[in-house]
């Protein structure tokens, strides 16, 4: 049923093209005629000024028999390092040639959904209308997603190819907030004058220290990622930025540990005032704390879960469901009320020069969709 050989050399030319996230242009006018060529009407939306990509969000659609609609979405960025991307193709597994990623994240998904409706075409399977979503700017914060007017979309469900492993469904993924901290000290040399000085490095490592991060428990974690801030080592460091994260598959447990994190570094704070010249001076510390994705929360006997088992079974597969630890364009979709599950696509070591996706399993992906489609 599956072209592999069509499928093969779809991946090879999406890979071929580098599109890290802003610089999607190519891939997109490339992705507009595909679709094209398979009968869809084509748009794309105005979200690159928001996201500052060179294209906005594509939207591909196919007419269908009748029946609920159904969207299927993968996005057409990839992380860094991708200028000169060089798909390599042996023993059946494609890899980079090394110095770059490879893009299976997400392009094999998007390869799958092509040859899905390719099969659908040869084959005139009857399906209900298809609202085929390839998002820009998702490896840096769901950008196209968020920004992407979902009024334009009439499916209320969707599957998102979009995660490792393949008969692969994830069902639940986490909420999240970003946290940024700017903490301002006092500026005074260093071996001079200390004690005239109070050292925003010194609050923020004290704040830091006191939080709980990692694992919290089975559904939450929290991190802190970047550290910026001082001017030179013979200088009491006046300004630094902190900026993390918290997740959390419960969202009360969210904004505990949101409010811990903030509650630590302005203790840290008050616990660094002294005083300076006569007078009372404490650091002072400025948060953001901003809603990343919220929670994605699909029940496990959701129509679009119970469409999908049906297919697996009806290929003689057996479907894995679980939870993940990470956001993704389907919690954006969720969050909209477009009751959205992640399909495995067959990628591996994503997000590194590793990165690599056997032929193999895009082909098993393949045919799944097709039953998915053909069942929907």
């Amino acid at each position: 049923m599956i072209n592999k050989d069509r499928l093969t050399a779809e991946f090879a030319r999406l890979a071929a093209i580098a599109s890290p996230s802003g610089r999607e242009g190519e891939i997109c006018r490339y992705l507009a005629e595909r679709f094209r060529r398979l009968g869809a009407s084509i748009e794309i939306d105005e979200s690159g000024q928001a996201t500052g990509s060179q294209s906005g969000n594509l939207l591909a659609r196919l007419p269908g028999a009748g029946g609920e609609a159904l969207m299927l979405s993968a996005h057409m960025d990839t992380v860094e390092p991708a200028d000169g991307v060089r798909p390599v193709l042996r023993d059946g597994v494609f890899t980079s040639a090394g110095d770059t990623v490879l893009g299976a994240d997400d392009k094999a998904g998007i390869a799958e959904i092509i040859e899905a409706l390719e099969v659908v075409r040869e084959l005139g399977l009857p399906h209900p209308p298809l609202e085929i979503v390839i998002t820009v700017c998702e490896e840096v914060g769901l950008l196209g997603a968020k920004h992407l007017d979902l009024r334009r979309l009439t499916a209320r469900r969707g599957l998102a190819l979009d995660t490792s492993g393949t008969d692969l469904l994830i069902h639940q993924a986490p909420c999240a907030n970003k946290l940024r901290f700017e903490i301002t000290g006092r500026e005074a040399h260093a071996g001079i004058a200390p004690e005239k000085g109070i050292s925003a490095i010194e609050v923020a490592a004290r704040g830091i220290a006191a939080m709980r991060l990692g694992r919290i428990d089975d559904e939450t974690t929290a991190n802190i990622g970047t550290i910026q801030g001082g001017l030179a080592t013979n200088i009491v460091a006046k300004r630094v930025i902190v900026e993390g994260e918290a997740r959390s598959h419960d969202p009360a447990k969210l904004a505990r540990q949101t409010a811990h994190m903030i509650e630590c570094l302005q203790q840290a704070a008050r616990q660094s005032g002294r005083e300076i010249d006569g007078r009372r001076l404490e650091p002072e510390v400025r948060v953001e704390a901003l809603s990343d994705y919220p929670r994605m929360a699909v029940p496990r006997d959701a129509p679009i879960i119970r469409l999908v088992q049906s297919a697996a079974q009806k290929l003689g597969r057996r479907l894995e469901v679980r939870a993940a630890g990470g956001g993704s364009d389907a919690n954006i979709f969720n969050g909209h009320g477009i009751e959205t599950v992640i399909i495995g696509t067959g990628m591996t070591q994503v997000h590194s020069v590793e990165e690599s996706v056997a032929v193999d399993d895009m082909v098993q992906v393949a045919e799944l969709l097709v039953e998915i489609i053909r069942q929907a």
